[in-house]
């Protein structure tokens, strides 16, 4: 009898484990690609490591979260915003028992495909260009890393990713606490970052709101968290109590009237969605100088000039955006 490997020692302790409503690894419905299974790593951790060397995670740690080019050390980015989802996300997925290494690939790869500038930058390329960043995000894992061979990730991990979003569906629970995790992570450090730029304060938060989820960020975290622990416990589904539940979604609601639309904080996005969509109008113009590996794309005839543009355009950081928009549409001093 051959001797196990630790991947498959791995797997059965997940067997032994986890939850009957979590996805094992040795169940995922696989890859696009057939491939040789690792010795050491199941699936999903696999797909997380993946995710974690790729170039666009790196590049997530110079993208706006919410506040446009920031000047402090300590605003998020969206590299920090992921990385806290991700330890929202497992600290629910250990404590319901689901798979972690699921739970953290999904987390990791949300926001890949999320553009420069934030959601000013995913504005502007949805008014000249039908984007939406959780869609960006699976082509980026998909199509665009590994030089156009994508990273052929678990179809599970997949679905999580796009899925993510609000109004999105996820097939396994993973992808459904991600989901939730995601809102939390960031209804939370948004209100930190605004409290910190000096946006609004703690007492201008409602008081019922204070009273149902705290009188902090780190009070509000907990409850949340706390919450959908609790009334999630052995249940085929991830879900909130109904006043929880309510107080968050009017928390989110205040956010919007109060920051994310908050002229001082967003002051600048309009600028932000003209640079891109002025740059996105060039580049159409001028596809030869787009990068080799853009041009291959659009030469096998699977994609539109403007989905190639977009893929270029969305994967860069804000400064390396606003370098671009300068080489191209603001004049060099003279120089002798």
């Amino acid at each position: 009898m051959a001797l196990m490997t630790i991947r498959e020692k791995l797997e059965e302790r997940e067997v032994e484990y986890l939850s009957p409503y979590a996805v094992l690894s040795r169940d995922s419905k696989g890859r696009e690609r057939e491939e040789e299974q690792c010795d050491i790593r199941p699936v999903f951790q696999r797909d997380r490591d993946r995710i974690l060397h790729c170039k666009a995670f790196r590049r997530m740690k110079q993208k706006t979260q919410v506040f446009l080019l920031p000047k402090g050390d300590h605003y998020r980015t969206r590299l920090t915003h992921t990385l806290e989802v991700s330890q929202n996300a497992r600290t629910i997925a250990k404590a319901l028992r689901l798979n972690e290494d699921l739970v953290e690939a999904i987390a990791l790869g949300h926001d890949l495909g999320h553009t420069p500038f934030g959601h000013a930058g995913e504005k502007a390329l949805n008014n000249v260009y039908h984007f939406a960043h959780h869609r960006q995000s699976l082509r980026v894992v998909e199509h665009i890393e590994k030089q156009g061979r994508g990273l052929n990730l678990t179809w599970e991990v997949r679905d999580g990713i796009l899925n993510h979003q609000t109004s999105g569906t996820p097939h396994t629970l993973e992808g459904k606490v991600v989901r939730l995790s995601d809102k939390i992570a960031y209804i939370n450090h948004d209100m930190d970052d605004a409290i910190r730029g000096e946006i609004l304060t703690e007492k201008d938060i409602p008081s019922r709101l204070r009273d149902a989820l705290g009188n902090s960020c780190k009070e509000r975290l907990n409850t949340m968290v706390h919450d959908v622990i609790i009334n999630s416990m052995d249940r085929p589904e991830i879900c909130m109590s109904k006043g929880v539940e309510e107080a968050m979604t009017e928390l989110r609601r205040f956010m919007f009237e109060n920051v994310y639309l908050n002229p001082k904080a967003k002051g600048e996005e309009d600028k932000a969605v003209h640079m891109v969509e002025q740059m996105f109008e060039y580049y159409v113009r001028h596809l030869e100088l787009l990068p080799e590996q853009y041009l291959k794309a659009l030469s096998d005839g699977k994609n539109s000039r403007e989905q190639i543009v977009c893929d270029y355009i969305a994967g860069m950081t804000d400064s390396y955006a606003v370098k671009k928009f300068e080489d191209f549409f603001v004049p060099e001093s003279w120089k002798i």
